[in-house]
């Protein structure tokens, strides 16, 4: 024997319109204690509230230029003649490796021919040149002071920031 439970046309009609009025008989508490809430807070005196802040006119601002510094000049009135100190050579032609940041730069070794000393520079794309005390290499008019086996020194001149120059000693050692 086959038994089964159909729930039949009538049964789910009655599902139907029992769940809404389960849900509407839970609901109205709910309901009570909202509208409750809202008459006291209705019931309470309304506070005053405070007006807007004054607002004081804008005063302007006449800026005469002969009579106090530009905004867009430098605070000293420091002129390239009148610098002092280290100053990078303006007519001098650029060398190679003088297009590469020093910390790309890499010694590989030296190079002893007819008394001079040479420094093997590799740069990153593995190309290997050979340097002298003399010559200028990374991009702050760095100035190979001495090669000898274990580096190579250097002098840069390193902008200060307002318009002069500073020396300052680097060096690559060996790989």
């Amino acid at each position: 024997m086959n038994r089964s439970i159909h729930i039949g046309e009538l049964g789910i009609h009655a599902l139907v319109v029992c769940i809404p009025v389960f849900l509407l008989g839970c609901s109205s508490g709910v309901n009570d204690e909202l509208l409750t809430y809202i008459d006291e807070v209705k019931a309470k005196p309304g506070g005053r509230v405070e007006g807007l802040p004054q607002i004081k006119p804008y005063e302007s601002f006449i800026y005469v230029a002969d009579k106090i510094r530009s905004p867009f000049m430098p605070d000293r009135p420091d002129s390239p003649q009148s610098m002092t100190g280290p100053k990078p050579i303006q007519d001098r032609n650029k060398e190679y490796l003088e297009q590469f940041p020093l910390d790309t730069l890499a010694m590989v070794g030296t190079l002893s021919r007819e008394g001079t000393t040479f420094g093997l520079v590799q740069t990153q794309d593995g190309m290997v040149h050979r340097v002298t005390p003399g010559n200028y290499i990374g991009q702050n008019e760095g100035r190979i002071i001495v090669v000898n086996d274990a580096a190579i020194g250097l002098e840069e001149l390193v902008p200060n920031g307002i318009g002069s120059f500073y020396k300052r000693s680097a060096e690559i050692g060996l790989k």
